[in-house]
């Protein structure tokens, strides 16, 4: 995929050699401007002035394309149904994406998986000690399967609601530990 500076330094009907002469820069900046780094200060500067343009011209808008964040968030819903599904695939996930900004969102659904996940383990390893305790026939650990299994489910879906309406997040951990 061609960037905007590639697009009109070849409307322009220059080289890569040539750009470098006209802007001053080097033809190993230009080379990796159009592999994909970005431009920034005076080199962006110098590449506007050679090209004919402004500055924010040659800044390509980043657009937050959150589908692989959602597809991330739906694959939780696996630990529904696999114990620690809900962790394992949403992080293959989120280690084969390419993109930053949907990767971070990945992880921090990742995280937020794995504190519900050891939470529910140790309150299901207490439970038969709670039930003991408490002298109660009905198994504890059905009550708190079932109510963790919902927040889960609940976690998933407000997460959903909230990339679907702000591309971002509902719940958005402090710190990462990823």
């Amino acid at each position: 995929m061609k960037n905007k500076i590639q697009l009109l330094r070849e409307k322009n009907r220059l080289t890569q050699k040539e750009l470098a002469e006209k802007a001053g820069l080097s033809l190993r900046t230009i080379q990796r401007i159009e592999a994909g780094n970005i431009p920034k200060g005076f080199t962006l500067k110098a590449l506007a002035e050679s090209l004919n343009t402004t500055p924010e011209n040659l800044i390509e808008k980043e657009d937050n394309n959150i589908e692989r964040a959602k597809l991330i968030n739906s694959s939780a819903l696996f630990g529904l149904i696999i114990p620690f599904g809900g962790i394992i695939f949403p992080l293959i996930f989120t280690y084969k994406t390419q993109d930053v900004y949907n990767k971070q969102l990945g992880r921090n659904i990742v995280a937020l998986q794995i504190i519900l996940s050891v939470t529910m383990s140790l309150f299901l390893i207490a439970s038969p000690f709670l039930q003991k305790g408490l002298s109660v026939k009905f198994p504890v650990f059905l009550i708190v399967l079932i109510t963790f299994l919902f927040l889960k489910l609940i976690a998933i879906i407000i997460n959903g609601i909230a990339l679907n309406e702000k591309k971002d997040l509902h719940t958005n951990l402090k710190f990462n530990f990823l």
